[in-house]
Order: C-alpha cells, then structure tokens, then sequence
C-alpha cells in the first residue's frame, strides 16, 4: 500500500522531521511504499511545498495523521483531499 504521512511541521523544530521519520521507517518495515513530506529539502515557500505533497497524497492509497495534524493548516487541507479523493485515514495514537 502506498501511505502519505502528514503531521504538523511549520514551527515546530527541525519541522517535526523525527516523528515523521519514525513512522516513515515502522510503515516501510510493514511493506508499505511511504511517501512524506519530511524529505523535501528546506528553502522553498509554503504553496510550493503544498504543490509537492498534493501530488504525492494523490498517488497514495492511504493517510497517516500524525499525533496534532488537527493545529496544521497543511494536514488540514491534506485530510480534507484524502477524504475527498475516497483514501483510508489512518490516525496516530497519542502516547
């Protein structure tokens, strides 16, 4: 299965990269193919950075929702596309 991660990143320090890192490698270790936004170099502006994870949550067949995409603009829109595109949403527990 392909799984899109999204999650608050915008002010939080090194843009939250580590928890998206941890579920990037436990969904890998599932078989799944990950596509994340925390890969994408740092430097470009917000709607770039949007027009990259739009395209990569429509090639995916699943959503992950990092523990707070609630507080992010960005996962907002992104839950909003994978509810509208018919993907299954998965949620993170919070610990």
């Amino acid at each position: 299965m392909k799984i899109y991660i999204a999650g608050p990143m915008s002010g939080l320090p090194d843009c939250n990269r580590t928890a998206f890192q941890m579920v990037h490698v436990e969904l890998r270790q599932q078989g799944h193919a990950v596509l994340s936004p925390a890969v994408l170099p740092n430097g470009l502006e917000q709607h770039e950075y949007m027009d990259i994870c739009l395209a990569m949550l429509r090639c995916a067949d699943c959503i992950f929702m990092l523990v707070g995409w609630e507080d992010s603009l960005g996962a907002r829109a992104e839950h909003a596309l994978a509810e509208k595109l018919g993907l299954q949403i998965e949620y993170q527990r919070a610990l």
